[in-house]
């Protein structure tokens, strides 16, 4: 769910996130509470930015602590029809500043309308930045995503297939919105 305050200040909540497991169990992960600050009018602009922070409440087999955090840095260029978006990812598990974890992400979406779009998606994990992981440790997964937006209703599916021994082989993604 997510409420936007201004043009450049969304809130939002993820209540509860959920994982299908391998044993076809669904499992309750957590929940997030998120501030997201963009530049004003980010939707009309063919550069934009902004910064999200997430503070997150998980289960322990989901993270190694039951509050984690996120700063999620928004970089973004719009041609025509195309978003190019990067996001330098660090994750904080609040225990120090040798424990910030840099989880890159990235996404090219091509916008069919205002409505429809499809888009190829990256996400990493590098592990901490005062020491990344070796490749093999590292999670690396790429995404075929479909997003649907209406108004206050928007769907968000993608197919995602991790390409180190870190990262799942098959990963289904949905996130259904409401705005307010």
């Amino acid at each position: 769910m997510g409420l936007w305050v201004t043009d450049w200040l969304e809130l939002g909540l993820y209540l509860p996130l959920y994982s299908w497991t391998g044993t076809k169990h669904f499992l309750i992960d957590g929940a997030k509470l998120r501030a997201e600050f963009v530049v004003p009018h980010a939707q009309e602009r063919s550069f934009f930015y902004g910064v999200n922070f997430e503070l997150s409440f998980n289960a322990l087999y989901w993270e190694p602590t039951r509050e984690a955090g996120e700063i999620r840095p928004i970089i973004g260029l719009r041609i025509g029809p195309v978003d190019l978006i990067a996001n330098p990812i660090l994750d904080t598990s609040f225990r120090g500043l040798g424990t910030l974890d840099f989880a890159p992400a990235a996404r090219v979406a091509y916008n069919f309308s205002e409505t429809w779009a499809v888009a190829l998606e990256h996400y990493s994990d590098y592990g901490q930045l005062n020491r990344f992981e070796p490749l093999t440790r590292q999670g690396q997964t790429l995404f075929a995503v479909f997003d649907y937006k209406t108004d206050p209703l928007s769907v968000e599916f993608g197919v995602g297939h991790g390409f180190t021994a870190a990262s799942d082989a098959l990963i289904l993604k949905m996130i259904l919105s409401h705005d307010f």
